[in-house]
Formats: structure tokens, sequence, C-alpha cells
């Protein structure tokens, strides 16, 4: 019985939809070397037992090696591009001669360029070694970092805002790949949010520079030293990536032979593969027509919407509440807690916990709900309740990063993963270019508009994380009453299921796929 129902699953050969071939005119999937490599070195492990001892061992070292790339780098994306939130304070404005909304674009301005690299940056990490690429961005806005008290004008800050954004723009589909080249499905969500959480730190840390340059009284502009502070890191921290982030779990020099065939067999039960340089048109037009990518593309543009009163005018806000100066800095700490212990905690209970990551998306989107809703609703003299109110808005990253490990977790395909994740960072660089422009000059300090486009944000972000979710456990179910005993696949299927993935197969071709929701 379990033979015939095997033949009810789609081979290699034949696990595609015959609309699709009739559209691209594209068969069998054509592996590309590196995918090849990788592919033979899974094979190559089936000659060999991997006990678990051995397994937690290789896990150890990738950790060690790979997690603090992935974590400095992201606390340095962060923090820079934040900058222009602690120099705002510091005569930003009247140095580069900024006037009206010219702030505002400059927050907009950084996301057009992250939008603008996003295609050209996966056509590189697709073509070119992956960590090479993402060094050499974090060498280049290092260097648009320091540059930018040479800018006097508002053209000339533009321009440099524009370059950081296209530089910073590899590194969140970057780190995506990466996060599914390196760990499998149960273990990215905890990765993800231990550089996640970085965000948080950065923060904190930049409230704390801010506050130190609040007490330099000689010397540059104040608002100069931040940029001068946060590049110098940056240019340093690009040379350390290059020389010691691996490209490839089969090229990587720090794990020996055996080790790397072991690399390669933990994350084969994803399903996934682990790159491709070859560019699908099937892949492609799955992502086009596949639900999910839109559903994310929208939760992407609302959760951003709100993340420029969390990043580019912070200082501003929190002046506008009644606070001085120098509070401006220091409150921002709290807030930077707030993102820290909540995506470590909701990393570590995904991690823990099966099929939950929905659940802690949806509890920190609620939260985010009710602090933009008091943001909104409080009169302007309870400075101390709309602190609180913008301290729990910073639960939104905790929503949004785990919506990054939906594309690492449940996208099949390198082409498909590298195009939603893609896809995802578009809508994302929408969001943000509309929430700085909710800010209006003649508004300052309260922004009420910008604070009601942070409720109306919140409020699709959950509707659609809801949508989203539904979608793919059906997807499950259905798959589930096609197996045999309606839940749980058998051996054969699972090593066919895995097979297939590891043939860089997308999760729609590849039955024996299930969402981790």
């Amino acid at each position: 019985m379990a033979s015939d129902k095997k033949d009810d699953v789609p081979t290699v050969a034949d696990a595609r939809s015959p609309s699709i071939d009739d559209v691209i005119g594209e068969k069998a999937p054509v592996v590309a070397a590196d995918a090849r490599e990788l592919y033979e070195l899974y094979h190559r492990s089936d000659e060999r037992d991997v006990d678990t001892a051995e397994a937690k061992r290789v896990l150890r070292k990738v950790d060690w090696r790979i997690l603090p790339m992935l974590f400095m780098t992201y606390f340095l994306q962060f923090l820079d591009k934040s900058g222009i939130n602690y120099a705002s304070v510091y005569g930003l404005q009247k140095g580069t001669h900024l006037h009206g909304q010219d702030y505002s674009w400059l927050g907009s301005i950084f996301y057009f360029g992250y939008l603008a690299a996003q295609f050209p940056a996966g056509y590189l990490m697709q073509r070119l070694p992956m960590a090479k690429v993402t060094g050499v961005s974090i060498l280049g806005w290092g260097i648009i970092m320091i540059t930018t008290p040479a800018c006097v004008s508002f053209a000339g800050i533009a321009v440099n805002r524009f370059l950081l954004g296209a530089l910073e723009g590899v590194v969140n589909p970057a780190f995506i790949l990466i996060l599914s080249m390196w760990y499998s499905t149960a273990e990215q969500p905890i990765r993800l949010e231990s550089y996640y959480c970085t965000n948080g730190i950065a923060t904190m840390f930049g409230g704390l520079i801010g506050y130190a340059i609040g007490h330099i009284t000689s010397g540059l502009p104040q608002w100069m030293y931040v940029f001068l502070i946060f590049g110098s890191l940056s240019i340093f921290w690009g040379i350390v990536f290059l020389l010691v982030t691996p490209d490839l779990p089969s090229t990587a020099n720090f794990l020996s032979p055996a080790e790397r065939i072991v690399a390669v067999k933990r994350v084969a039960g994803n399903r996934q593969g682990i790159k491709n340089a070859k560019f699908s048109k099937r892949q492609a037009y799955q992502t086009v027509v596949d639900p999910k990518t839109w559903m994310l593309v929208i939760m992407a543009v609302a959760a951003q919407i709100p993340n420029a009163a969390l990043t580019s005018f912070t200082s501003l806000v929190i002046q506008g509440f009644g606070f001085d100066t120098l509070g401006s800095q220091y409150l921002q700490i709290p807030g930077g807690a707030v993102h820290l212990v909540s995506t470590l905690t909701g990393g570590y209970i995904c991690s823990r916990f099966r099929n939950v990551r929905f659940i802690t998306m949806i509890v920190a989107s609620t939260i985010c709900i009710l602090g933009s809703g008091l943001l909104v609703g409080l009169p302007n003299s309870n400075k101390w309740g709309r602190m609180v109110a913008l301290w729990l808005c910073n639960l939104q990253s905790l929503g949004f990063s785990m919506s990054l490990t939906i594309v690492s977790s449940n996208i099949g395909g390198y082409t498909k993963k590298q195009l939603t994740g893609a896809a995802l960072f578009v809508a994302y660089c929408v969001g943000n270019i509309i929430g700085p422009q909710t800010f209006r000059a003649n508004e300052a300090p309260g922004y009420h508009s910008a604070y009601v486009a942070m409720l109306i944000g919140y409020c699709i972000k959950l509707l659609m994380m809801v949508c989203l979710y539904v979608y793919m456990w059906r997807v499950n179910k259905s798959r589930d009453r096609d197996v045999l005993e309606g839940r749980v696949l058998t051996e054969e299927e699972e090593k066919d299921a895995i097979e297939r993935g590891m043939q860089d197969m997308t999760e729609i071709d590849n039955r024996g796929f299930r969402y981790a929701l």
C-alpha cells in the first residue's frame, strides 16, 4: 500500500506544473556548478551515518564562525543608517542647510537607494561568492559614512544617503540566504533573532554615544562625530568580514572535509537545497503567482511605514514629548532594551516550540497596535505615557524579523527564495520611503499624522499575518491528506522530499514539503 501511495508523490522528473512549462518552456532543473558540488557532497554523506554528537559539534563550530559575523554586521548596519537620528539634535539640519521637509526626505532617500540595490545585489550574490559581495558592501558603506561630514547641502547629503542605502541593501537578502545555507529550519529563528536583536543593542549604544557626543564642546561640530565614529567602525569590520566569512559549507576552511559533509547533510532536511548559480525562469514565474509572495509584500509595506518613528525621527519625537536634548538620547535606551529582549525571547520560543512563529508575530503586532493607539489617543501633557507607548512599538522588529524566517524556512528553490526575499525587501523599502513623509514639518513637534499612519500600518500588518497563516496551514493540511495515514510521511517519502529539495526544487513542486508555522 505504501508503494501505491508513493506513486502519487512527484518524482524529480515529473514534479512540475504543465501549465507553467507551457508558459516558461523550462523542463527539468539544470543544476549549476556550485549547486552540483553541494549536491554531490550531500550524496557522499549517504555513505556514512552522522551521529547526534558529531552534528552538534559541527553546529557549534558553525555558530562560532557565522553568528559573530552576522551579529556585528547587523549591529553596524542599523547603527549607521540611524546615524542621522542621533545627529539630528546636534545641528545636522543647520550644518547641511536643510529646510522644511528636507530631513524627512533624507529618511526616504536612504530607502530609494536600498530599493535600487535589491535586484542588482541578488544577481551579484547568485553569480559571485556571497560573503565577498557582502564584505565589499560593508567597506563601501563605511566609506560613505565617514565622508558624510563633507556634505554641506541637501543635494550632497541626499546623494550620500542614497549610496548608503544601496550598499546596506545587500545585507538583509544575503543573511536570509546564509541562514538557509548553514542552519536547519528549526535552528533558524533563534539564530536570526540573535543578530536581529542587535538593532536594540545599536539603539542603546547609539543613545550612549549620542549622549557622550552631547558633552563635546570643542573641535568639529557635534553632528559630524556621529558619522566619523560609526564609519570608522564599519570600515574596520568590512575588512574582518572579507577575511573571515566563508562563502559555502563545501568550501569552509574552518571545517574539515568530513565536517563539511556533515554541515551539508544537516541542512538537507530543509528540503530547499543550498545554492544554485543558474537563474530559473520556472521559479521566477512561481514567485510571481505564489499568493505567499504578495501577502509578505503587503505585510512588509505596512510594517515599515511606522519604522521612521523608531529610526530617523526618534530623537525629534522624544523632544516633541517635552524632553531636553540629552534626554532625547538616553531615553532611546529603554526602547532598545525592549527590542533586544523581545527578539531574543521570541527567537527562543520559536526555536524551542514547533509552529509558534505566527502566534509570536501576532502577539508582537497586537502590542504595537496598543502602543501606536496610545500615541494617537493620549494627550500631549502625558509625556511619560507617550514615552512608554513609543517603547512598546519597538516590538515591531520581532514581527518583521520572524517574517524573514518565513522566507528562509518556507521558500524552496534558490531562485525563488532569492526573488521572494528581494520582493520582501522592495516592499520593506516602499514602507520606509512612505514612513518619513508622514512626519510633516508643519505638524512638529506633535506629528499626529505620523502616529495615525503607524496605527493603520500595524493593523494591516496583523491582518496579513493572519491571512498568510491560514493559507499555509491549509496547504499543509491538504498535503497531509495526500499522504498515507493522513499526517506522517513514510521513510521513503521523507527521503524523496529531501532529495528533491537538494535538486533545487521549490516548495510548490515538492509535495513532501511542509510549511513551518
